[in-house]
């Protein structure tokens, strides 16, 4: 028996180099080969082909948790395609990050129809998942008052008045406790009442290997990241990393130095300062809470999440969207391009069957990532020079260098743009896109398409 190990990304427009490392079983010696596979180019022609509308579960009121898939084979896992998802309102009242994912579903479909290179690279290579409404009873409370009416709070709860941000398995009090790892699984459901959201976000995070995820909320012009709860649970504002501190940091900035105006120290921002760390920050050390969904996802899977606070206006006016879809657009597209750094490979027997659940560790990260069900896994690192060792068991340890350029820092970008986003002279069109009407007229219902099961 055998597994393959791992290889870098290097560019969504270059050729991948694969690198297999054989995990033999203990008696036998290992075997290296290494192979160039060209890109791929996909086409496709209407939005059906390319997503699905799914429920996770339902809200405490018995309202859809729906998500939209985007991928070329929608419905499905491909293997060493990464898995990403998108959250938003899951405090209902933070109404701006629900209408930012609805207007980036649109524009990923219309703009892989109009032969967008960068977004059907984008789809062709990562399967995508949008949940826009956490919080779907919080949100119809707050919609109720308005966004001139509504107050700082109202809508912020599910329908139980859970804060569904607070509502997760405390496994970073678990990991302070052992200082291991390896301890941190979910058994805390004990003598918790688990909201059904939380529940079937938990499920759903279970269910597929996401590798990143971001969740978008209101309050501040911030993005904050792992850990969110301080290691000395007195202090409420304490920097307190993960070992992935640096892989966080690049998810941070690589969304807020894409943002219009978040990484700009001039920036007039709600209240807090973050002039010395350009518009990110560690979650303890801006605010220690327990129960967070970001700390769960590191603790509990392979995913890294960040919080994208998107402004002091939680819920802006109908005016507002549009200026702020634009200065958040290219932030979620590099965002979502950034999962294709770092590096991604197979664990296989001899009979080239997927090993599900072998380790793969990296020296000098006390994290490490399991396989997915047919053996593949994905690590998100920064560049340079890791050293990584594949286990299983039953199968002897392997271990290999790996390096990684700098210039993948700039992986998944193109510096073209489709006509769709210039015009004739390279301008940025100032005109709305052509859908946008469909979400900004009263009295127009949102297209069926994100509505109905394709």
């Amino acid at each position: 028996m055998y597994s393959s190990l791992c290889y870098p990304i290097h560019s969504f427009s270059t050729s991948h180099l694969f690198i297999f490392i054989f995990l033999i079983p203990r008696a036998l010696p290992f075997i290296l080969v290494s192979f160039f596979q060209p890109d791929r180019s996909w086409t496709a022609a209407k939005c059906s082909h390319i997503s699905q509308v799914y429920s996770i579960g339902r809200s405490v009121e018995g309202r859809d948790l729906l998500v939209i898939e985007f991928s070329n084979n929608p419905g499905q896992h491909e293997l060493l395609e990464p898995e990403i998802k998108l959250l938003g309102n899951m405090h209902g009242n933070e109404v701006l990050g629900r209408q930012l994912l609805v207007y980036l579903a649109q524009y990923l479909c219309s703009e892989y129809m109009l032969g967008n290179q960068r977004i059907q690279t984008l789809i062709n290579t990562t399967r995508i998942h949008i949940l826009a409404s956490m919080n779907p009873d919080g949100y119809e409370l707050a919609a109720s008052e308005g966004h001139l009416l509504n107050g700082w709070t109202n809508g912020r709860t599910n329908a139980e008045n859970i804060d569904l941000n607070r509502n997760f398995p405390d496994l970073t009090s678990v990991l302070y406790r052992n200082r291991e790892f390896t301890d941190c699984t979910v058994h805390l459901l004990y003598g918790m009442h688990v909201a059904p959201e939380t529940y079937a976000v938990m499920k759903w995070i279970r269910s597929l290997p996401f590798v990143q995820s971001a969740s978008l909320h209101g309050g501040e012009l911030v993005v904050s990241y792992p850990f969110d709860y301080s290691r000395h649970p007195q202090e409420e504002r304490m920097f307190s990393p993960t070992p992935d501190e640096q892989a966080f940091k690049q998810l941070a900035r690589t969304y807020a130095d894409a943002h219009a105006t978040m990484s700009n120290n001039d920036t007039e921002r709600c209240g807090a300062s973050f002039y010395r760390t350009r518009g990110i920050i560690n979650g303890a050390l801006w605010y220690s809470f327990a129960g967070g969904m970001s700390d769960f996802n590191y603790l509990h899977t392979n995913c890294l999440e960040i919080t994208v606070e998107l402004g002091c206006d939680k819920f802006p006016s109908e005016a507002e969207l549009y200026p702020e879809w634009k200065r958040n657009k290219e932030a979620l597209l590099s965002f979502m391009e950034s999962v294709h750094r770092g590096i991604k490979g197979v664990v296989k027997d001899m009979d080239g069957n997927g090993i599900k659940g072998a380790t793969i560790a990296v020296r000098g990260i006390r994290k490490d990532v399991t396989t997915a069900e047919d053996g593949d896994y994905w690590r998100l690192l920064n560049p340079g020079t890791h050293i990584l060792t594949a286990t299983a068991k039953g199968y002897s340890k392997v271990s290999k260098r790996i390096y990684l350029p700098h210039n993948m820092d700039k992986a998944g970008r193109f510096e073209s743009y489709s006509r769709a986003d210039l015009n004739e002279a390279g301008v940025e069109r100032q005109e709305k896109p052509w859908w946008w009407n469909y979400f900004s007229q009263s009295g127009i219902s949102p297209p069926t398409w994100l509505l109905r099961n394709i």
